[in-house]
This record gives structure tokens, sequence and C-alpha cells, in this order.
């Protein structure tokens, strides 16, 4: 009798991992003004990290997600790492070339100094008095990280969504420090709509009742409900119209109108499922803490005249980096849609940056960048395999033909005029 292959066994699979929680006593003063006495960062790497360490990619991760990236805890583990489509062997971001490195941020309830973790100053759970963080701050860290593990120049910073944004923050704010981004599904800044649809999930946490401003912890509760109903409006911003319509149309679970208010519809059932599991797996006060995060964003700050427009700020920031660009976006997303990806690549271009675009058709909505698609995947793994370019001039850059070509290992007179 033949079995089937055990996930964790899989050739391209990075196989069974072990994250590492590494502690920093240096005291970490914040953009609130508060300061952290110490702090922990959960950690996972994958591949090995070569001689002169230059090999090494940092992955920034988004709202929910974790250091876990890719492959398996355990043997028995039934799901993979949240990236794992594009982390391991021969994939897009190929550990037999890199070394991957991915922390969960601190703030977060994976395992990383967060409101689940004790206060050492206390010695009780931070709860609702852990202070309120930026990406700037989540980026402090990771430079805080490269200089533990001794890389003083990654290869590649790497995010979607919110990841993004923290690729984009180190290349104003540590421009030296990286030689390539990958700025996937995200945007400069939020926009209006985006806040509110941030504040609405805030509120629907903050407004129930086993919330106790923050100390349900103590009081033996949790604000479930609450936690739910964020995680379903957020849900629905991250798919399209298209693809709910695809998956459950009009269809109903019995069959016939119950005339109530329980779950009719089969997308009414989807979406509480997802908001329970949801709410089985994540700390309250961290959704709240990342979403203000995500408001704040905004790396332009410090770096350009207020009185400026947000196109003339973005070009004056963005005249700060060094790095070569590979800036994703999809045509279905509408959470950060692919206009805010062009306003990036624009800024880049206009200041003569090395920047690569492209809009990949996808039916996933914002989700799109978790999928293994096939333009996609090649544009990534040619983009970091490809020449360093420091500046983009006519005939010397590469376009996202050329390094989806260098994917396959096919080098064409482009290539080769740039290495």
């Amino acid at each position: 009798m033949q079995t089937s292959t055990p996930p964790y066994q899989d050739p391209s699979s990075v196989g069974i991992v072990t994250p590492t929680l590494i502690h920093f006593d240096t005291p970490l003063l914040l953009e609130c003004e508060r300061t952290l006495p110490s702090f922990d960062l959960m950690v996972e790497t994958y591949g090995e990290l070569n001689a002169d360490k230059s090999n090494a990619i940092l992955i920034c991760h988004a709202l929910s997600g974790s250091h876990h990236a890719a492959g398996f805890h355990s043997e028995h583990d039934a799901k993979a790492g949240w990236w794992d489509a594009l982390i391991g062997k021969g994939k897009a971001i190929d550990t037999e070339k890199f070394f991957v490195v991915c922390l969960n941020n601190i703030g977060s309830c994976h395992g990383s100094t967060g409101p689940t973790t004790i206060n050492p100053e206390t010695n009780d759970i931070w709860g609702a008095d852990f202070p309120l963080i930026t990406i700037k701050d989540w980026v402090k860290t990771q430079v805080m990280l490269s200089d533990y593990l001794g890389i003083k120049r990654w290869h590649a910073i790497v995010g979607g969504s919110m990841g993004g944004m923290q690729a984009l923050q180190w290349s104003v704010d540590y421009p030296e420090r990286l030689a390539r981004a990958v700025i996937i599904a995200s945007t400069p800044k939020i926009s209006a709509q985006n806040i509110a649809f941030n504040e609405v999930a805030r509120q629907s946490i903050l407004s129930d009742p086993d919330f106790h401003q923050g100390w349900y912890l103590k009081h033996g509760t949790y604000p479930r409900r609450g936690l739910m109903l964020a995680r379903m409006l957020g849900h629905i911003t991250y798919i399209t119209e298209d693809a709910m319509k695809a998956k459950f149309g009009r269809d109903l679970k019995s069959g016939k109108f119950m005339y109530g208010y329980d779950v009719e519809f089969e997308v009414e059932s989807y979406l509480r499922y997802q908001g329970e599991r949801f709410s089985k797996n994540f700390d309250a006060n961290t959704y709240l803490l990342m979403t203000k995060a995500l408001d704040y964003f905004d790396p332009t700050r410090d770096y350009a005249d207020p009185s400026l427009s947000d196109a003339e700020a973005l070009k004056a920031t963005l005249a700060r980096t060094q790095c070569q660009f590979l800036v994703v976006s999809f045509t279905t997303d509408w959470r950060f849609s692919p206009e805010r990806s062009v306003e990036l690549t624009d800024a880049l271009m206009a200041n003569q940056k090395p920047v690569s675009f492209i809009n990949v058709d996808a039916p996933h909505g914002h989700d799109s960048f978790l999928f293994a698609i096939d333009r996609y995947v090649n544009a990534i793994k040619g983009f970091l395999g490809a020449p360093f370019v420091a500046k983009t001039v006519s005939g010397k850059t590469l376009s996202p033909t050329a390094i989806a070509q260098l994917a396959h290992d096919k080098p064409t007179a482009e290539q080769a005029s740039n290495s």
C-alpha cells in the first residue's frame, strides 16, 4: 500500500524548524516616548548563513503574522508557516541560496515581548499597559537583531502588506544596511478609508463587555465577540466580491430561509468560522496595537517638510534610499490598491532609484500575496538573484521580464549589461 509523503518531508520544504527566543537587555526608547527596559524577540531561521554573511534575507510579517513563516514545528503539524508557499528549497525565496530570518514583532502575541508577556518592572502581565508601538520601533528592534546576528547588510528585506511597510521604513531609516527591498501589496501610508476600517475593528473590541479596559486576563475573561467581529470585518476587506461570489454565491446552508438571525447563508458561516478561529489564536490588545501601528505609518514624517504635498514628501524621503526595489501589487487588491504601489514606484523613479514594478493579475484580493502565483513567484526569485543596480537610467535597470527570466536561469543581453 502506497502512503503519501508527510508534508514536512516534502523536498521543497524547510522541514521541521525550532524557533529561538533572543533576549535584549538594552532599553528600547519608543516613538511614543516610553521605554521598554528590555525585550525578547521570537525568531526562526531557514537555510545557512554564508561565510561573509552576505546572503541573509529578512522577512517582515503582516498584522496577524508571526515568526513562523515556513516549515513545521513538529511532524504532527498539519499546517505549515504562513509563507511556506514562497520560502523553501527552490521556491521564490530559495533556502538553498539564502539564509532567511523571520521574527515576531514586539507587541505581538506569538512569543516576543507584548501585552501577554511579563513586565519586568512589575513582575505582572503587561496587558493594557503595554505601550503603543510604530513600524519605526519594529525596524529599530530588527536592526538590533541584525547586529546580534552579525549581519551588517541584508541581501534583501521582504514583506507583504504591513511587512512591506517595514521594508520601506528600513530603506529610508537605514539605507546602507540593505541591498534590496521587496514591497508587496503595500502602501506608502494608509488611506482615511483604511483608518476607518481599523477604527471599526477596534471599537468592536473596546466595546465588548469582556474587554475590561484591556485587563481581561486579570478578570478571567476574554473579548471573544469583539475580536471575532474585528476579524470578520478585516477578512471581508482582504478578499474580493468576485471571490466571495465564486466560493459562496447566495447559497443557503439548509437550502431554505429560516427567518431568523442564526447562520443561513454559507458566507455567514464562513465569516463566523474565520472569526471564531482567529479569536482562539490571537490577543485582543495585540490587535489594537497592530492596527494603530498601521494608522501611524508615514515614512516621510522625519524626512520631509510638512508643508509639502504627499507626492513631494514621498519623493524627498525616498531620495535617501540606496537599495534596489521590487514593488508588487495585485489587480484585485482594494485594501491597498495598485495605485498606491504606483505612487511609490513613481517617487522612486523620480529619484532615479532602481525599481521594478509588477501588477499581478490574481483573484484573491489583498490576500494574493500569500499565494504562489507564477508571475509573482518568478519576479521575486529573479529579483533576488539579479545583479545589483545602483541607479535607474535608461538601459541600466532590470525590467520585470528580465528579472523573471533570471528565475529560470535564462540570461539576456539586458542582464549581461547590468552585471
